[in-house]
């Protein structure tokens, strides 16, 4: 007899429904050579007596958790915890869970966290590494566990990678303007990002010189590290040297100048437009939204996790570089 509220087995089960062991395993993991009415059938006695997997037991047969370990900058970052929550939910459908773990773009911390992720034994790592340079890459490549960069690229592709068209993304930005009417255009970021922020400048400065833009008239800095004052002096001379269509590496960074320069006073009797990347407006609500380039994350979630589970079936597979197109989304309002 079984102990009042001890685990549900699946001998239990077997018991209830008056199938072997075995058939009631293959039924609860919907195997073919098990009927569909009788998988319904075992299933449904299964819900009803509360009948929940054990991954821990299960991964000690196969020697896999179903486990992925997610590393990032932060989620207190909208695109990362929008990425994350992607990814979860394509990996829970596949029936994986995952941990997500934050670096705070601090290059030992991440190598730490990626020895924590090798540790708890997950099956395969996503990770946003925080500079070409980083030793967690090193490591990971030396442990042979399976990892996918994601919006992440580093030269000589020899690791698997989810990326959008940055270069594009800089393109559509600065087309988007200079269609708008703006000659005098400026991109700025608050931060380097590997890979992405030179390659959405090369887009960007690509697009300004196909329109015959003088380069005294294309703008670029990185405020990494800089005063609020010292960020303000930038833009107002900016302002003042006739730029009216601004870039920005991203929409939180778009939404923080907009915010900064309109307390500060300084767009008064000025009418600017501001391209952000992203499209945080299509999962979350601000109280301006603005033009963006989509990168398309939840494609980016769906491919990253089809490609590390099929890095873990298949290590032999060579290195993988998926790219995906963007698209700039237009509001006016």
């Amino acid at each position: 007899m079984r102990k009042e509220g001890a685990r549900i087995t699946l001998q239990d089960i077997a018991a209830a429904t008056g199938y072997t062991v075995n058939t009631v395993s293959r039924a609860l993991k919907d195997k073919p050579d098990i009927s569909r009415e009788t998988c319904r059938k075992i299933q449904q006695v299964a819900r009803e007596m509360g009948y929940v997997r054990n991954y821990i037991a299960s991964s000690l047969r196969s020697g896999r958790t179903k486990t992925f370990a997610m590393i990032v900058g932060s989620v207190l970052n909208p695109f990362y915890s929008i990425l994350c929550n992607l990814i979860q939910q394509e990996a829970v459908r596949l029936g994986y869970s995952l941990f997500i773990l934050c670096s705070n773009d601090d290059p030992e911390y991440e190598t730490r966290l990626v020895e924590m992720a090798i540790s708890r034994q997950a099956d395969g790592v996503l990770i946003t590494p925080c500079s070409f340079e980083s030793p967690a890459l090193v490591l990971l490549r030396d442990s042979g566990i399976p990892f996918v960069l994601l919006s992440r690229f580093l030269e000589g592709e020899q690791d698997d990678c989810v990326i959008c068209d940055d270069e594009q993304g800089g393109w559509l930005a600065a087309r988007h303007l200079l269609d708008r009417g703006h000659s005098h255009l400026a991109m700025f970021s608050f931060h380097h990002v590997v890979w992405s922020s030179r390659k959405r400048f090369e887009g960007f400065q690509r697009a300004c010189m196909e329109a015959g833009v003088p380069a005294g008239n294309i703008h670029y800095a990185e405020f990494e590290g800089q005063t609020e004052a010292e960020i303000h002096a930038c833009v107002r001379a900016w302002l003042d040297a006739g730029v009216t269509g601004f870039f920005a590496f991203c929409d939180v960074e778009a939404w923080n100048v907009l915010s900064r320069m309109g307390e500060a006073g300084t767009l008064e009797n000025r009418t600017i437009e501001i391209v952000g990347f992203d499209n945080i407006f299509r999962y979350i609500s601000f109280m301006k939204p603005i033009c963006s380039v989509d990168p398309n994350l939840a494609e980016e979630a769906r491919l990253a996790v089809d490609l590390i589970r099929r890095r873990i079936h298949d290590p032999s597979l060579p290195p993988q570089q998926v790219m995906l197109p963007v698209t700039l989304v237009s509001r006016h309002i």
